[in-house]
């Protein structure tokens, strides 16, 4: 049994790391690809309508829920103790920072990401990705290339946009349910904020769009075994995805909150 086990151990270490050394070629070779792309600017166009226009109602909505959330809990817990326009310091702070970066991203990797490797592996599975190659044709520079520009791109739009409505929707709680007013609110919010808050959120979604398209390229691209590979590959890009952005946020607020 414990010879099985190691053994076990073994082969997941070994694929484990076979895997990040083909995924650091897969994205060498990716970046080579960018150049390219611009050329095809038009499909680079249309990924970003995908990725961002027709994910604003998602992001709308989760974004609205953290800010209301947010600001209900520290009213509450602020009570009679503390000022309220702590309320709207803390919850610009979070939103700007972390909350909206990150809930941004793990809505768009579920969706984006799934949505991508999905696609890209059905290619695979079809040999729609051989016949690129077969017509002269790289499908790094017309399909790889133009949707990690395009989610690298959107994702710090949707997370500005994802901050707007999370610090109004704190707001309206705020107001709604404990009466705070506009002016003490927003007063909190404007005395604590930092230009470098909203930079740090928007290096943080950089790099998080950087991970949802990678790996839903990586996966995608190296699909196979049929449907059942296309199922594994999404669930694979989902799993790194969601692991990265939170591992991801943590080593960025260490480096870049000091």
């Amino acid at each position: 049994m414990l010879n099985n086990s190691a053994e076990s151990l073994g082969r997941f270490v070994r694929r484990f790391f076979r895997t990040v050394i083909n995924y650091i070629k897969f994205v060498w070779e990716l970046f080579k690809n960018i150049p390219g792309a611009f050329s095809n600017f038009h499909t680079t166009v249309e990924q970003m309508q995908v990725v961002g226009i027709t994910s604003i109602p998602v992001v709308f909505a989760a974004s609205m829920a953290t800010g209301a959330i947010m600001s209900w809990q520290l009213a509450y817990q602020f009570g009679d103790m503390i000022p309220m326009m702590f309320v709207g310091m803390a919850v610009g702070k979070s939103v700007m920072v972390e909350l909206c970066p990150i809930l941004t991203a793990m809505v768009l990797a579920g969706r984006i990401g799934a949505s991508m490797c999905s696609e890209l592996g059905t290619m695979a599975v079809t040999e729609q990705l051989d016949a690129y190659k077969v017509l002269g044709l790289s499908p790094f520079k017309f399909l790889l290339a133009p949707r990690l520009i395009a989610t690298v791109i959107m994702l710090p739009v949707l997370t500005v946009i994802s901050i707007f409505i999370g610090i109004v929707g704190g707001y309206e709680v705020a107001h709604l349910y404990k009466e705070v007013s506009w002016s003490v609110f927003f007063y909190g919010v404007r005395m604590f904020y930092h230009n470098w808050d909203l930079v740090v959120g928007l290096i943080k979604a950089t790099l998080y769009g950087f991970f949802i398209s990678s790996y839903a390229c990586f996966f995608g691209y190296y699909t196979h075994s049929g449907a059942e590979g296309v199922g594994k590959s999404t669930k694979a890009t989902v799993v790194a995805g969601m692991t990265s952005i939170l591992i991801g946020g943590f080593t960025l607020s260490k480096l870049l909150l000091v």
